[in-house]
């Protein structure tokens, strides 16, 4: 074998695994041995991971058999697990350690995966740059001095800077897809309800799903078999079968895989505004999926514009609610020596949330108060009908939807501090499939300005995920865009 172990992705890895031309642990102390200079770990368990690879080898060795095992990966901080602290980004929870683990972390980990610990990002998962963590910002592999995308920045970072093969990731209203953008990584949102959120900290429980993040749509798919399914124990979590979206992806032949597809472009995606070096990059993969047998048609989603203002009352009021479970009392942080109990309650939220989330959990409270509630939450739940009204009607006429992920690449660090409303306008493009509850990922497609990743954006109709796969891999298959990585992940 010629290739880096730090360099292999999760079908490639699993193949040698399989031959047993690969162990385990030689892949596991490849990634270990690999400096995170990007703030993308928040728990980085060495001794753990070896244990747990060398198990994966004698279990291998022993034949036994399991989707993943031996494969390394980390979770996202906002995954609750008992083997390590969970903190969702936040000082209210520093050093929390939860009795169980999340489902999402129990199949993955039932598949067979060796967890290397813990991944970075935004407080609660609230931000678009992981920059609002309070364990310091993530950084991007391919420009440090750039955001890697949020909030799962550290998962984004972690898998382009080499450092694991794929993460978990969740995404309230992009967070899988604009990192996986930024980053020139892969990441799919499934249809919400597709993956459970029992144990994962909840910031909007309407809008949040977990979904994998990793070099191909080919290695999501791996990981997303073993993530996906119904789970009594989340209400939300719907009875739906998983397909063998591996099986069908690889059934795919002839020069034209894609013959027949409709892939329908609004014309709201594609706005004057949108950053010219994005829209040539996004054109080139769309050229080449037309090569590939599919047919570009036009739609409209006309209430594209109205998805961010409905998405920060929603959202917001859903995280005021879900977190006012923090409270100094139950678990989590404690402020000392409490005059009574209100002070128990503010200076425990002070001293723990971060800005952004109290921003937030203002806008939330404000919203769902008496003599608002009819006029802000109300209506934006009757637009929210209306945007998913609006993808109904397009996908009569098209079978998936395409555009940029973002409207720009990544921007530098600290440049939208002073601005929290010009990071919600980034997420223009991924707002709307969010709220409509689709599918939707991002496939990488080129660079932009000062060489940065773009990712175009795939969403689908619900369960559609095999053919966003399908369609992702028929291009991955015909292009190299995928394999591109940062500069700083060429060497240790």
């Amino acid at each position: 074998m010629t290739r880096a172990l730090h360099e292999l992705g999760v079908a490639e890895g699993l193949s040698l695994l399989e031959a047993g031309q690969l162990s385990s642990r030689d892949w596991v102390d490849a990634l270990l041995a690999r400096p995170d200079r990007y703030g993308a770990f928040l728990l980085r368990d060495a001794d753990g991971a070896r244990a747990a690879a060398a198990a994966a080898d004698a279990r291998r060795a022993a034949g036994e058999h399991a989707p993943l095992l031996g494969v390394p990966l980390a979770h996202k901080d906002i995954f609750v697990t008992a083997a390590h602290p969970t903190t969702a980004g936040s000082r209210i929870l520093e050093g929390y350690r939860s009795p169980f683990d999340a489902t999402v972390v129990a199949r993955l980990t039932q598949a067979g995966v060796v967890s290397l610990g813990k991944l970075n990002c935004d407080e609660f998962a609230m931000g678009s740059a992981n920059e609002n963590s309070a364990y310091g910002k993530v950084h991007n592999p391919w420009d440090p001095s750039r955001v890697p995308g949020g909030s799962s920045g550290g998962s984004a970072a972690a898998v382009a800077a080499r450092l694991l093969p794929a993460a978990t990731g969740t995404d309230t209203g992009g967070s899988i897809r604009q990192p996986a953008s930024f980053t020139g990584i892969t990441g799919i949102k499934p249809t919400y309800g597709r993956c459970s959120r029992y144990g994962m900290i909840a910031f909007a429980s309407s809008l949040d799903q977990a979904g994998p993040m990793a070099r191909s749509a080919e290695d999501c798919a791996h990981l997303l078999s073993a993530m996906a399914g119904f789970d009594e124990r989340d209400a939300t979590s719907l009875q739906q079968p998983v397909p063998d979206w591996l099986g069908d992806m690889r059934a795919q032949h002839g020069s034209q895989p894609l013959k027949g597809l409709r892939i329908g472009l609004p014309d709201e995606f594609f706005p004057a505004q949108l950053d010219a070096d994005v829209n040539a990059a996004v054109r080139a993969g769309l050229a080449q999926l037309e090569k590939l047998g599919a047919e570009l048609v036009e739609v409209q989603l006309p209430r594209t514009e109205l998805a961010i203002p409905v998405y920060y009352l929603i959202a917001p009021a859903e995280a005021s609610s879900n977190l006012s479970r923090f409270d100094g009392v139950r678990y989590g942080r404690r402020c000392e020596n409490p005059k009574d109990l209100l002070d128990l309650y503010q200076r425990t939220r002070t001293e723990g949330f971060g800005p952004e989330v109290q921003r937030r959990i203002l806008i939330g409270a404000y919203v769902l108060s008496h003599g608002y509630y009819d006029a802000y939450y109300l209506q934006a739940q009757k637009l929210r009908r209306m945007i998913a009204d609006d993808f109904q009607a397009a996908f009569k006429g098209c079978d998936l939807i395409a555009g940029p992920v973002a409207p720009s690449v990544a921007w530098k660090l600290g440049a939208q501090d002073d601005d929290p409303v010009k990071a919600y306008l980034a997420d223009i493009f991924t707002l709307p499939g969010s709220l409509a509850g689709l599918p939707g990922m991002s496939v990488p497609v080129g660079l932009g300005a000062g060489g940065m990743p773009v990712g175009l954006q795939l969403i689908g109709n619900y369960f559609m995920e095999g053919r966003l796969l399908h369609t992702a891999h028929a291009l991955q298959q015909a292009t190299d865009w995928h394999r591109a990585s940062p500069a700083a992940a060429q060497g240790v």
